[in-house]
């Protein structure tokens, strides 16, 4: 894999290969982590085979099918357009699979895959390790039900001694307009609130001033199946509903670097961390 490879879109960069192939390419990685730190994201074209897709489509259909547990509904968050009780119409619709680690082989491939690894560490810039509380999960948007997610950064309910942290999503579909493409607003996750910006909840309030200023840079980020979309846990994003007839699927997991740890008694270090096996380039 040489430098020609990679090559930027607007303000993302785009990467085009099978991530099962060895990595080779130090310089490559750099100018991805130069894109990173710049805008807060990355956008990695067809990043995972149609095979890895596959395998983790049909498990995810199969555990979707019976709501296996441990689960997230839309009626218990409450986010606009969910359910508003498990017993109204739609009550049972699962917002994501939680523990995806844990749930089969399938995911835990794909979260220790080299390719997405070797990435993640050189975002980190560091050896990296795979966190069990967050996200750790597949995310589902469904038709009708599926809530709106208003703007936020992960960093309101994840806790560690540094927040720098690097969410890998997986597409399993086509992410678009019609079913909730996810949006982000590049190099949102340098910037400095005034915390009346912020709602209890930590949710961006649009209505503020400076809050409008910063929406002005607002960018959807359409996806195709095995696209793979890396984001800084302080990169502020959001999504819409799913006006689509199909769900939508993405694989979600958060990785953070060595030196770096969850604090002591805190959500996030309740469910421990993976050490992932090291990378040679």
């Amino acid at each position: 894999m040489t430098a020609s490879q990679y090559h930027a879109s607007g303000a993302s960069t785009s990467l085009d290969f099978d991530s099962s192939a060895p990595l080779a390419d130090q310089a490559a990685l750099a100018s991805l982590a130069r894109e990173f730190h710049a805008g807060g994201y990355i956008v990695l074209r067809q990043f995972a085979s149609e095979a890895t897709c596959a395998a983790l489509e049909a498990v995810t259909r199969e555990h979707l099918a019976g709501a296996l547990p441990p689960v997230e509904f839309e009626a218990d968050l409450g986010y606009p357009g969910a359910p508003v009780s498990r017993d109204s119409a739609g009550g049972n619709t699962v917002r994501r699979l939680r523990q995806a680690y844990g749930r089969d082989a399938v995911f835990r491939r794909w979260a220790s895959d080299p390719g997405v690894v070797a990435t993640v560490e050189a975002l980190l810039g560091e050896p990296a390790r795979l966190t069990l509380a967050h996200h750790n999960c597949v995310m589902t948007k469904h038709p009708h039900y599926g809530s709106q997610t208003g703007w936020h950064r992960d960093t309101r309910y994840w806790s560690f001694v540094k927040p720098e942290l690097v969410t890998v999503w997986l597409a399993l579909g086509d992410e678009d307009e019609r079913n909730g493409v996810l949006r982000v607003i590049p190099g949102s996750h340098r910037a400095k609130l005034d915390p009346a910006q912020l709602d209890p909840a930590e949710f961006l309030i649009e209505a503020h001033p400076a809050s409008q200023q910063l929406l002005k840079g607002t960018m959807p980020l359409a996806l195709h199946r095995g696209d793979v979309l890396m984001f800084d846990s302080r990169l502020f994003h959001a999504a819409g509903r799913n006006d689509s007839e199909a769900v939508k699927l993405s694989v979600a997991f958060a990785y953070f670097g060595a030196s770096n740890r969850p604090l002591a008694g805190s959500r996030s270090a309740e469910f421990g961390s993976v050490e992932l096996p090291p990378t040679t380039l």
